[in-house]
C-alpha cells in the first residue's frame, strides 16, 4: 500500500487526501507512466472506499442521479 492506511486517517486528513488525489488525477492520466496511473487508481479507490464506508448516507444531489440526468437531457430522455 502507498501512503497511510485510509482507515487510520481522521476525517479531516481523509478529506485532504481525497482533495489532493482528485486535484492530481488529470495530470497523472495525461502524463504519468502506466505504473503511476495504476498506483493512483489503487490509492484513489482506497481513499474513496474509506470515505463511502464512513458516509453511507451521504447526501446525493438529485441532478447527479440517472433520473436527474434524464431531466437535464433535451426532451427529458
Amino acid at each position: 500500500m502507498n501512503g497511510v492506511d485510509p482507515g487510520r486517517l481522521d476525517d479531516q486528513q481523509l478529506m485532504k487526501e481525497l482533495e489532493t488525489i482528485h486535484r492530481t488525477r488529470h495530470d497523472t492520466l495525461l502524463h504519468g507512466s502506466n505504473d503511476a496511473l495504476h498506483t493512483h487508481n489503487e490509492r484513489m479507490a482506497q481513499l474513496e472506499g474509506e470515505y463511502l464506508r464512513r458516509n453511507p448516507r451521504r447526501p446525493v444531489t438529485a441532478a447527479r442521479t440517472r433520473e436527474g440526468a434524464r431531466d437535464r437531457a433535451p426532451g427529458g430522455a
